[in-house]
């Protein structure tokens, strides 16, 4: 049974069927996760959002000629939900790892992070990428770029830097994570039904 704090959201409803991705956001709080989320899925930017809630976003897309629904899960920054993280670890296709550039505590948290990510897949090779958000503050800037580039290459994955606010590569990392499914789970093509709600947990 999901928290009563877990809501469900839904766009571009039809009864075709498609391919179903799950993605799942984490990092610390306040480093934008929501903010990427909802810019990627309604295209706005939310400068204030409820940091304590954990949300499921349902896009429908078409990815080279495929119906696709992607789901992403908006994990909270907080451990309130700790007890849920095990399951969507482990349903989870695909991880987006945030953190702010204006902050090296949210860097630093992603190891323990990305740890329990391979404990849980029982696997290194997962698909992720690394995402350096608030690009759009560099005069705040206190983790660098190169910062960036060697924890990817430490965690063994694709890194970018973005904001959220300005949408600049947005679109990119959620592309590029579904890139990484398709070729680390290439025998998953089959289509599903299509459904009104996420079905992640």
């Amino acid at each position: 049974m999901l928290p009563k704090s877990f809501r469900v959201y839904s766009f571009q409803q039809n009864r075709e069927i498609m391919r179903e991705y799950k993605l799942v956001v984490l990092g610390s709080g306040g480093v934008g996760k929501s903010a990427l989320t909802i810019q990627f899925v309604q295209g706005v930017f939310v400068a204030n959002y409820d940091p304590t809630i954990e949300d499921c976003y349902r896009k429908n897309m078409t990815i080279k000629g495929q119906q696709c629904a992607v789901e992403i899960l908006d994990t909270a920054g907080t451990e309130q939900f700790t007890a849920m993280r095990d399951l969507y670890m482990k349903n989870g296709q695909g991880f987006v790892l945030v953190y702010s550039i204006t902050s090296q505590a949210t860097y630093n948290d992603l190891f323990d992070i990305r740890e329990q990510i391979e404990t849980t897949k029982d696997s290194t090779e997962v698909p992720m990428i690394l995402v350096g958000n608030k690009s759009d503050l560099e005069e705040d800037r206190v983790v660098t770029k190169e910062q960036g580039i060697q924890l990817a290459r430490s965690f063994n994955c694709a890194f970018m830097e973005t904001s959220a606010k300005a949408r600049i590569n947005v679109d990119e990392i959620f592309f590029d994570l579904l890139k990484q499914i398709d070729k680390r789970y290439p025998d998953e093509k089959k289509k599903i039904p299509k459904k009104k709600r996420c079905n992640f947990l």
